[in-house]
């Protein structure tokens, strides 16, 4: 078997919006990638939102903030996120329509108001959590909180194979995006990504743990650069492969760097 090396990178600084793709990342133990999923869109049903402290506000979940999955147009927006000075530009057809900091008040303010705005002229999906219009505000910040799906958190894996597989019996190309992975890898052939449940990984100066395979809402059918739902990926996974899941999570256990081009390893001699 070749190598397994990372071929991609990506972190989603704001859950629901843009991946940004990286050549290199820090995993942290206990927490995942830092700056990953570190801001969320918190939905305002306490009707006072200054009692919160929304900087530091803890996990939640997902139902508590307006992401891809009830709001497909959301993926019509390119959002960037800037690590050095918290910048936050949003752009639609080379268009841009916001540049706020996330570091402070006015500039929080700013891009909930764009949010609450943008939402209200879109439809959501038939099984949104939360349908109702209300007002919109970032919560986190870019050092610890982060807001993955589940908890305790994760980072995400997915194997370029798989996904060349399912663009070929779909008959169309899939984006990684769709998925949301944090890491995609090459070398390992489609769905062996699976058998790696349970193992203990090198890769690059950190140590992973294996745990478990991800289950797949509709999102994934979302075009990624529209903000369309262009295919019926859920109902087609289903179809040719039995199953609705891709990719798999791990536990980071010990603190490193990793980047693109870095090899992956078992520890304790065990195959992979």
């Amino acid at each position: 078997m070749p190598e397994i090396t990372i071929k991609q990178l990506f972190i989603h600084p704001i859950k629901g919006l843009t991946p940004q793709e990286c050549d290199r990342v820090f995993l942290k133990s206990g927490h995942g990638i830092p700056g990953d999923r570190a801001y969320a869109l918190m939905y305002n049903d306490t009707g006072d939102i200054s009692q919160i402290e929304t900087t530091t506000l803890p996990w939640m979940s997902k139902k508590n903030f307006a992401v891809q999955n009830d709001w497909p147009g959301l993926a019509n927006l390119n959002c960037q996120y800037n690590p050095e000075n918290q910048l936050l530009t949003i752009t639609n057809n080379n268009q841009e329509l916001l540049a706020a900091n996330t570091n402070t008040t006015s500039g929080r303010k700013l891009i909930g108001a764009f949010f609450t705005g943008y939402l209200a002229a879109l439809c959501p999906t038939e099984k949104a959590r939360h349908p109702q219009q209300t007002s919109l505000h970032l919560v986190g910040n870019s050092r610890e909180t982060r807001y993955p799906d589940r908890e305790p958190v994760h980072i995400s894996l997915l194997a370029q194979a798989t996904l060349d597989q399912i663009s070929h019996s779909c008959n169309y190309p899939i984006d990684a995006r769709r998925f949301r992975p944090n890491i995609v890898l090459t070398g390992i052939p489609a769905w062996e990504e699976f058998n790696l449940i349970g193992k203990e990984l090198q890769i690059g100066s950190a140590k992973i743990t294996i745990e478990a395979r991800i289950g797949r809402c509709l999102n994934i059918e979302v075009n990624p650069d529209t903000g369309k739902r262009d295919i019926p990926l859920f109902s087609l996974l289903q179809e040719h492969f039995g199953h609705v899941q891709t990719g798999i999570l791990a536990k980071v256990i010990t603190d490193g760097n990793i980047a693109v081009g870095d090899i992956v390893t078992a520890i304790n001699n065990d195959n992979i």
